[in-house]
C-alpha cells in the first residue's frame, strides 16, 4: 500500500486585517493564502485603509492575474460581514477583538466555515529578581508603550517579585517619565498619538476606571498636548499603576493603548497564577537566569507564544497565535499552509 496527502486549495478565501499594524498583518495573511494556492479576497481596516489600497495597486502594476488578489474597503459591519457571510468563500482569517472574532466565529459555524482568530491579549510579563539586567528595562518599557501600546502582543501587566519590586518600579516609572510624546515626524519623539479620538476616549476611560477600583497612577494618566501641528492630536503620556488585585477589570480586560499595571509576587506559583488569572492567553514574557524556571513556566502558562529574556523576537516560521479569549488556530510557515488548503489522503494497492 501507499499513502500520500494533497494539500489542495481551498478556492475564494477572505482576509481581515487590524488598524494597528496594517501592511505588516494584511500581508501576513495574503501572502500564504495566494503561496496555497487560493484567490484571496482582503478587507484592511476602515481606519487605516490607504496602505492596502497601495499594495493592491502595486499587485496591478506587476502584472498579477485578474481576479487573484482583490482588495474591498468598507466597514466591518457591513464590507466586513458580507465577506464572512458569502456562501463562496471558504475560509475566514481575521485578526483583531475578541469581540469582532467572536461574532465572525459564529457566523461561520452556521456553514462550518473555517476560521483562524487572532484576537485580544492581556498580556503579563514575569520579572524574578534574578531577572539579567542589562536589557530588562529598555525591553520591558518597549514591550509596555510600542505604538502606544496599541500591538496585541504589549505586555500590559507587570508581574515583579517582591524583594525586587521597589527598584523596579522606581526605574520603570523614570523610564516612563522620560518617554517623549509627540509628532511622529520629530526625531526626538519615542511615543505618538492613538488612532483615533474614540479611542482615545476609551483608553482615558480605562484609566479613570483604574483609579475608581483603587489603582494609584505611578506615571501618566494624563492627555497631553504637543506643540505644533499635532496641538489637537490624540495622545497619552505612557501610564504606570500600581495598587490593583488581580481580579479587577483593569487588570482582566484588554485596554490597547500606552497603559501598563503592576503587581508584586512572591513564589513562582503565585507568578503563574497571576499570569493566568485573565481570559486571555496570547503571550507572555519571564525575565529570569534560572533556566529550569523559564521551561517550567513556560509549560504551564495559558499562551501561545512565550518569551524568556526577550520579547517580540520573532521566527515568522513558527506557530502563531492564541489560547483561550486570544483566539483560535495558527498562523506563520506551515500552520498558515495548513489552514489555507484542505488535507487529501490518497491511498493506492499496488498489489
Amino acid at each position: 500500500m501507499v499513502h500520500y496527502t494533497l494539500r489542495q486549495p481551498l478556492g475564494v478565501v477572505g482576509v481581515i486585517s487590524p488598524w494597528n499594524l496594517p501592511l505588516y498583518l494584511f500581508t501576513w495573511k495574503f501572502a500564504p493564502a495566494l503561496a496555497a494556492g487560493n484567490c484571496v479576497v482582503g478587507k484592511p481596516s476602515e481606519v487605516t485603509p490607504v496602505t492596502a489600497w497601495m499594495l493592491g495597486e502595486l499587485a496591478r502594476e506587476i502584472g498579477f492575474p485578474a481576479g487573484a488578489f482583490n482588495i474591498v474597503q468598507g466597514r466591518g459591519a457591513v464590507v466586513g460581514q458580507a465577506l464572512v457571510d458569502h456562501p463562496q468563500v471558504k475560509a475566514i482569517s481575521f485578526t483583531g477583538s475578541t469581540a469582532v472574532g467572536t461574532r465572525i466565529a459564529e457566523s461561520c459555524a452556521r456553514s462550518l466555515k473555517k476560521t483562524s482568530l487572532e484576537l485580544g491579549g492581556k498580556n503579563p510579563t514575569l520579572v524574578f529578581a534574578d531577572a539579567p539586567k542589562a536589557k530588562l528595562l529598555d525591553t520591558v518599557v518597549r514591550s509596555a508603550f510600542l505604538n502606544s501600546g496599541q500591538i496585541c502582543l504589549c505586555g500590559s501587566r507587570l508581574l515583579v517579585e517582591r524583594g525586587y519590586y521597589d527598584e523596579f518600579r522606581d526605574a520603570l516609572v523614570a523610564r516612563a517619565e522620560a518617554l517623549v510624546v509627540g509628532d511622529p515626524l520629530d526625531s526626538a519623539t519615542t511615543t505618538g498619538p492613538v488612532v483615533s479620538k474614540p479611542h482615545f476616549d476609551k483608553v482615558m476611560a480605562c484609566i479613570e476606571l483604574a483609579r475608581t477600583e483603587g489603582g494609584r497612577v505611578l506615571s501618566g494618566g494624563t492627555a497631553v498636548k504637543p506643540a505644533g501641528r499635532c496641538a489637537d492630536g490624540w495622545f497619552i503620556a505612557p501610564t504606570v499603576i500600581e495598587g490593583l488585585g488581580p481580579t479587577c477589570r483593569s487588570n482582566t480586560e484588554e485596554i490597547f493603548g500606552p497603559v501598563v499595571t503592576l503587581q508584586a509576587f512572591d513564589s513562582d506559583e503565585e507568578a503563574l497564577a497571576l499570569a493566568n488569572a485573565v481570559p486571555y492567553g496570547l503571550a507572555a514574557s519571564v525575565w529570569t537566569s534560572d533556566l529550569g524556571r523559564a521551561h517550567r513556566l513556560a509549560d504551564r502558562l495559558e499562551a501561545g507564544v512565550v518569551w524568556v529574556n526577550t520579547w517580540m523576537n520573532r521566527d515568522l516560521r513558527t506557530p502563531f497565535g492564541g489560547v483561550k479569549q486570544s483566539g483560535l488556530g495558527r498562523e506563520g510557515g506551515w500552520e498558515a499552509l495548513r489552514f489555507f488548503t484542505e488535507a487529501k489522503n490518497v491511498t493506492i494497492d499496488l498489489g
